[in-house]
């Protein structure tokens, strides 16, 4: 039997980016809130000090701050036909658990969407005809647009601190940055991290080949800076231990630096650790949600009463919950019918890794986000008429550390995998190769989608969520054409050695690391015949549950997705504390 608590005005599931962001706005507007995180306390001073954090073996290897399959795994499967089996050790993608979820352990790439990446559908269609969408491919028009998204893309970046160059400031193209960006309003703020010389040669060639090469925007600060909320961060060191792992320096953009500071002082907040929540309940109306059950540390369960509910898990967690608890209609490809577990996508890449001779990168001097980009070939910003192919990728250096373990891997085909003739390449090749990679669009299609597995349950005896997915034709052809185009860039670089590769060329593996960037399966739209979620990330079903996360992306764009994450959990909260609050019911009428 569940001891019921007493009743709190929010409870938020999950206590990453957009359960702070989400906390932080609400608490402001006087409302009392719980989050409820699974994963144990991270604090920056506590957990991730220099003396500890810089540990490879434990962080990078032994994925330390990432979920366990004990804790949560999953199924996949290729198509319907196949009997999915489930994932024992994660690799193509690494869930985040614990307080600060992924912001924690991100590279901090933080990107704006381009305008046409929210209408897509229509603009592929509008400029090529319907019939350049393949007939399976089930992309659709967001419900939101980037005119929408703008101010919180902006509020966003000055919170995280994020490095960058302007490209379109209120129309005008700036020079040094990215001229492809949709318009904004400001300036960064902060200017972009300084290059090193694998950077500088990249953005060389690239002028040299007519593009217009620009530095990331990434949550590395370039230098000392105060965001909104009163936090300041210090000057990234360039040290090579961002992704999987937390910054001990003050400098990464994540919870723990830029916003859990402020929001663990508010006397209406409250955070419960090592928590799960097994389901939403649902009022006896069916028109609401009266609260949340989970189980603590000790095994005991709870009720936790509340007049509003936010969704802030990984996307994938957000799509089991709704589906474990009966919230909107599953999905079933075979009709088309339902909408819980639709459109589900990833991400993919093209890439060549480049090879030289008396070189010295210095790939140690590194920072997460820190590179230079090309976005000729992203999205729709070429004319794709005639390559059979939609979508595209951003090219980019991908240095993002110098790691001893990690480089170990990184010889010229036909290198010897031991012995000392590994050893002499290894030594010969560590200072002067780099990546030039792009990472490229997921589209989404009919087939492609997450359920229940009918099969295989969890310690608590719940369904696992089962994976139905591949890569098609229209993404190996784009990959293909976005590696050919990174060998072209590193044989103007003077690489002596160019080993290209795709992440498509393979069925999809869960095997080697890609990307974390799962998306789709509680996606927005205009109607609940095509959605789970209204354009104010609203449940079609439940008035007060809100549903975060890139499981409302339609299809995955050439970028990385936590901007658009961010800013779609502000825009949501300032739904919440404008509208919601005085009306108490749906945002948008069905």
């Amino acid at each position: 039997m569940a001891r019921k608590l007493p009743r709190k005005d929010v409870v938020i599931i999950g206590l990453g980016w957009t359960g702070s962001l989400l906390a932080n706005e609400l608490t402001d507007a006087g409302l009392d809130v719980v989050a409820i995180e699974r994963g144990p306390w991270r604090d920056t001073a506590t957990d991730f000090s220099p003396a500890q954090s810089p540990d490879e073996l434990r962080y990078a290897i032994r994925l330390d701050l990432f979920q366990r399959p004990a804790q949560e795994t999953y199924t996949i499967r290729h198509n319907a036909q196949q009997t999915a089996l489930p994932i024992r050790q994660f690799g193509a993608f690494l869930p985040g658990t614990g307080v600060g979820g992924a912001g924690a352990h991100w590279n901090g790439h933080t990107w704006r969407f381009n305008e046409t990446d929210f209408r897509l559908r229509s603009h592929l269609t509008s400029r090529y005809g319907a019939d350049a969408i393949p007939e399976d491919m089930s992309i659709q028009d967001w419900a939101v647009s980037y005119d929408d998204l703008e101010p919180f893309y902006d509020a966003f970046e000055k919170i995280a601190g994020i490095s960058g160059k302007a490209g379109n400031l209120r129309g005008q193209i700036q020079e040094g940055g990215n001229p492809f960006e949709s318009p904004r309003q400001n300036e960064y703020p902060l200017p972009p991290l300084k290059d090193n010389y694998s950077n500088e040669l990249f953005a060389q060639a690239a002028r040299s080949m007519g593009y217009k090469p620009f530095s990331r925007p990434c949550s590395n600060a370039s230098q000392t800076y105060t965001n909104p909320l009163g936090v300041t961060m210090g000057p990234c060191t360039y040290c090579g231990f961002c992704e999987r792992f937390g910054c001990g320096n003050y400098s990464k953009g994540s919870p723990q630096t830029c916003v859990l500071p402020v929001l663990m002082r508010k006397s209406n907040f409250e955070a419960r650790t090592n928590s799960e929540v097994l389901k939403i309940l649902k009022h006896p109306s069916g028109e609401r949600a009266s609260g949340v059950l989970y189980v603590d540390a000790s095994g005991e369960t709870f009720e936790q009463p509340a007049d509003i509910v936010l969704v802030c898990p990984f996307g994938l967690h957000s799509v089991r919950l709704l589906l474990l608890s009966g919230i909107g209609t599953p999905y079933d490809p075979v009709t088309g019918e339902g909408t819980v577990g639709k459109n589900f996508a990833y991400q993919t890449s093209g890439s060549a890794r480049l090879f030289f001779e008396g070189k010295h990168f210095n790939p140690f001097i590194a920072a997460g986000g820190f590179a230079q980009c090309i976005d000729e070939f992203n999205g729709d910003n070429f004319d794709h008429g005639g390559l059979g192919f939609v979508g595209g990728a951003c090219i980019a250096t991908s240095n993002t550390h110098g790691r001893p373990i990690s480089s170990s891997q990184i010889v010229p085909p036909g290198t010897p995998q031991w012995g000392s003739g590994w050893k002499k390449q290894l030594a010969d090749t560590y200072q002067n190769s780099m990546l030039v990679s792009g990472q490229g669009s997921s589209y989404s299609y009919r087939d492609c989608y997450l359920d229940l597995d009918p099969t295989y349950t969890d310690r608590f005896g719940r369904p696992l969520l089962r994976m139905t997915f591949d890569w098609k034709d229209n993404e190996r052809k784009m990959t293909k054409f976005i590696a050919e185009k990174c060998v072209e860039i590193g044989k103007t670089m003077g690489a002596k050695t160019i080993a290209a590769s795709t992440s498509t060329e393979n069925p999809f593996s869960v095997v080697p690391y890609q990307t974390t960037h799962t998306t789709g399966g509680a996606i927005i739209g205009d109607s609940p015949k095509n959605s789970v979620v209204n354009r104010y990330m609203q449940s079609w079903d439940l008035h007060n549950v809100f549903v975060m996360g890139a499981s409302a992306f339609p299809q995955n764009p050439g970028y990385n997705p936590t901007g658009t994450v961010a800013a779609l959990a502000l825009w949501a909260s300032h739904a919440i504390r404008t509208q919601y609050l005085q009306q108490n019911g749906p945002l948008v009428r069905s």
